[in-house]
């Protein structure tokens, strides 16, 4: 048999480590994906939407700490892909979208060949950070190359590679560079060493010091951990959840500000936030509102960054691990910390998680009850509803990087193929996911739940059903005069999709059961479902950073 693209592109992907990928079989891939299943070394995960694989890629990808891998046909299949590249690109995934395309002697021309879409290229390099195309059968290896180690370089993300059906068929030499195959991804980009020399003169006249960790820095984590224990408090981003372990008594955790004044007026009395990896993004300081310390110092391997959002006093552009190690040695031994600093923090954190608390209503007791049965090494995967923005993003602790998975460009709909492909980055470890959604977003990918059937995802989906999109309605409340047009859903019973599924399923109806019952859920081997009957219970708590808008109507 001969050796062509398609087994080219098989198996440098298992060159590269991947053990996993997702996507659907269709006309303008047939050569990759059935040269993936003649060498058997690539669990194919057969979805039932590209959305929902790309998502699971995504998830993958963040739970695996590697590159996550999509393939889909071209035209309609690689648009319906779009939204999943959109979140990848907006959390930094480094994911790795193979697509079709149509047969070369047709690329750009308009002539309506099957699923042909003019501008193909065009869409997904604004969908992602790049896109690539593979125009003859020899340079497919070097494409494939340049694409991995662009989507694994920082900052990464999304990359596609469009493959036309004629070169996936066309035979090639086996390339020996597959033998020895080392992807050409940037190292590391160490600081400035002057740089490092002006941020530790500014830090050793700081006696209340401040992390601000983002995912640019989730590989930092011992070396965040070294500065506090120097002295330095933290907080984090929601996508920087984990890099210090949050029951750390030094961390606020993803407790950032929002939602919680007593930690803002903590911040005016912090002298230095160093903020790493982080775009202090505007969804997260409500449009820029959240007062943060004066004295921001800011470390990012991407130059742009420098004064994006937030004006900072100085900027080091350089690896998050390297700079914070380089601060370290810079200030070991010589910090002048306020005696009172960390008693304050732990106070204000005590506080603040019980005011919070107080503001959830019925559902007061949800993340206590929520974090006794949760596994300490479970992936928590949240999609955009309301318990994930008040109480799932802030007051569920989590321990590791990659263990906490949300939409970070705010869309409903990714929670549960997110779940599955978390589940899935896990398999075998005996560790579980747990994705909680709104019955709004759930609806948008519910026909994945047969894929985490076909695949036994070890995974727990918690539904928050309350019958309408709970966030929009409180939006509304705020700038339409409590108008809630087009807010209501009519939904499936939920245990009886669960039963056509073919996973078990359980309701919750009193707000003292649901520890109880998602902990029966997260024991029992495979997917399984609990649904949170909302209108049972009570209306969902206020939808995070309302307030800062409603001054504005």
């Amino acid at each position: 048999m001969q050796y062509t693209v398609g087994d080219l592109v098989a198996e440098f992907l298992s060159a590269c480590g991947v053990r996993t990928a997702f996507g659907i079989v269709s006309v303008h891939n047939i050569p990759l994906l059935d040269a993936i299943g003649r060498r058997n070394a690539i669990r194919f995960v057969g979805v039932r939407g590209e959305m929902g694989g790309g998502h699971m890629a995504d998830a993958y990808a963040r739970a695996a700490g590697g590159l996550g891998v999509l393939i889909t046909s071209t035209g309609p299949a690689a648009a319906n892909a779009v939204p999943a590249l959109v979140e990848a690109k907006f959390a930094g995934s480094p994911l790795l979208h193979i697509t079709g395309q149509t047969a070369v002697e047709y690329l750009d021309r308009d002539m309506g060949t099957v699923h042909d879409v003019p501008g193909q290229t065009a869409m997904l390099v604004a969908a992602g950070k790049a896109s690539y195309r593979i125009r003859t059968a020899r340079e497919a290896f070097g494409v494939l190359l340049a694409a991995a180690a662009d989507a694994l370089s920082a900052p990464t993300g999304p990359v596609t590679v469009e493959i036309p059906i004629d070169v996936q068929r066309a035979a090639i030499e086996r390339p020996a560079a597959l033998d020895r195959l080392r992807l050409p991804i940037r190292p590391p980009l160490p600081p400035s060493e002057a740089e490092l020399d002006a941020v530790a003169e500014r830090l050793l006249r700081a006696r209340r010091p401040m992390l601000w960790l983002g995912n640019g820095a989730r590989h930092a984590g011992p070396e965040a951990l070294r500065l506090l224990e120097l002295g330095f408090g933290s907080v984090s981003s929601l996508n920087g959840r984990g890099i210090v372990p949050e029951d750390h008594v030094r961390t606020f955790g993803a407790l950032s500000g929002i939602g919680a004044p007593e930690i803002e007026a903590f911040y005016e009395t912090v002298d230095a936030m160093v903020v790493v990896g982080s775009r202090l993004r505007g969804h997260e300081t409500s449009d820029f509102r959240l007062k943060l310390p004066k004295t921001l110092i800011q470390v990012d391997v991407d130059a742009r960054a420098f004064g994006r959002t937030y004006p900072s006093a100085l900027f080091v552009c350089g690896d998050a691990a390297l700079t914070l190690d380089g601060l370290r040695k810079r200030l070991a031994g010589r910090m002048a910390i306020d005696p009172r600093f960390g008693d304050d923090l732990v106070g204000t954190r005590r506080k603040a998680v019980a005011s919070y608390r107080e503001s959830l209503g019925p559902y007061a007791d949800f993340p206590a009850q929520l974090q006794k049965v949760l596994p300490r090494d479970a992936v928590w995967v949240r999609d955009a509803t309301v318990a994930a923005s008040t109480w799932g993003h802030r007051l569920i602790s989590v321990h590791a990087p990659g263990n906490a998975i949300h939409p970070v460009g705010a869309a409903i709909g990714p929670g549960l193929p997110f779940g599955i492909g978390a589940a899935l980055a896990v398999a075998g470890t005996g560790r579980k996911a747990v994705a909680m959604v709104g019955d709004g977003g759930f609806a948008l990918n519910m026909t994945e739940l047969w894929t985490a059937v076909q695949e036994q995802a070890e995974l727990c989906i918690i539904v928050m059903n309350d019958g309408g999109y709970a966030a929009i309605g409180h939006i509304q409340d705020a700038l339409a005069g409590g108008r809630r047009f087009y807010a209501a859903l009519k939904g499936p019973d939920l245990l009886r999709l669960a039963d056509l599924a073919g996973l078990p399923a359980w309701r919750v109806e009193r707000a003292d059961a649901f520890g109880d019952i998602v902990g029966r859920a997260i024991a029992t081997p495979g997917p399984t479902l609990v649904e949170v009957d909302m209108n049972a219970i009570g209306p969902a708590p206020a939808y995070a950073g309302l307030k800062a808008h409603a001054p504005n109507t």
